[in-house]
């Protein structure tokens, strides 16, 4: 197919539906797109622009353009273009996750431990909510650091709160600590980090992409569903794989190998996320709506001023 009649910014599946979701992000989270040079990704954003604009090599493969959309989506941010940090990336969250909560999970039973690798994943976590923010809405470097503290403190006191609560409770209970330090993290770290939109509001538009305004109950929303789905992402993996790591643990083989039993958590954490960042991406659309019925009165009413009942909903870019 020719790339100057080829629409690049077409959805490759019906984004309205989880199983088409799905398939995007299984394709824009795909680990091995992080491991590619920029100069390569730079190429890709290259072709993806002159596509846009009618410009693109006659005869280009359509798979290739789609090819170059993946690498495009999966390491520029949607609102700026920029190019995003490595490790900010969704692509990155298989590989980052994997290790930061494997670790969680293996150095449990020591408060220094805990300290540790919960101070780690508040680092990544703050980094990737950072990146992955709508950017129409700025945030300032007094309000990241403010972010980054109330999250770090929160999930530590969580995490030793309960450490020291579990001493007496049977082992699985300690073993689910790291995921109420994360979860309780994740209410108050996403939130904090994207303060902006809460308190000026998101910027909406029509289904045309014409900006009608912002609006601070769309933010709200957004921010729910942001939170939502990274507790989701994480649920399996440190639900699930305590339980099999305590049945595990009574096999004679187990108790001789106790120095992989880190590494094995490692890899089993990365099974269930090449699975969950994904599925949890997908859990609501990127681009939530909002009826006009329920946004401000203000905002409502001047939406209603300016088209009448043309405009039943507003659309905005919720972040991941």
């Amino acid at each position: 197919m020719s790339g100057g009649s080829f629409d690049i910014d077409a959805p490759r599946w019906d984004l309205t539906t989880f199983t088409g979701r799905l398939k995007h992000f299984f394709n824009i989270t795909d680990f091995t797109t992080a491991l590619l040079p920029d100069s390569r990704l730079d190429e890709a954003k290259a072709l993806v622009e002159s596509c846009r604009a009618g410009s693109a090599p006659p005869g280009t493969p359509e798979e290739q353009l789609h090819y170059a959309k993946k690498l495009y989506d999966s390491a520029f941010h949607p609102d700026t273009g920029d190019r995003m940090n490595i490790i900010g990336r969704m692509s990155f969250q298989v590989p980052g996750g994997m290790a930061i909560t494997g670790c969680m999970l293996q150095f449990y039973r020591t408060v220094p431990a805990v300290v540790f690798w919960q101070w780690v994943n508040q680092s990544f976590n703050a980094l990737v909510n950072y990146t992955n923010r709508n950017a129409a809405s700025p945030i300032t470097s007094n309000q990241i650091g403010v972010a980054y503290l109330t999250a770090t403190t929160t999930a530590l006191a969580t995490a030793v709160g309960l450490n020291l609560y579990t001493k007496k409770a049977p082992p699985l209970v300690a073993r689910w600590v790291p995921f109420a330090a994360v979860a309780s993290a994740n209410c108050v770290n996403i939130p904090m980090m994207r303060q902006q939109e809460i308190l000026n509001g998101i910027a909406v538009t029509d289904e045309n992409g014409n900006k009608l305004g912002h609006s601070k109950k769309a933010a709200v929303k957004g921010i729910s569903q942001v939170v939502l789905s990274r507790i989701t992402m994480a649920a399996p993996g440190m639900i699930i794989l305590p339980i099999i790591m305590q049945r595990l643990e009574k096999y004679k083989f187990m108790q001789k190998i106790t120095y992989l039993h880190g590494p094995l958590q490692v890899m089993l954490v990365g099974v269930f996320l090449v699975f969950m960042v994904p599925a949890a991406c997908s859990l609501f659309p990127q681009t939530c709506s909002m009826a006009v019925s329920k946004l401000e009165p203000e905002l409502r009413d001047s939406i209603r001023g300016r088209y009448g009942e043309s405009v039943q909903h507003v659309y905005f870019n919720k972040g991941l």
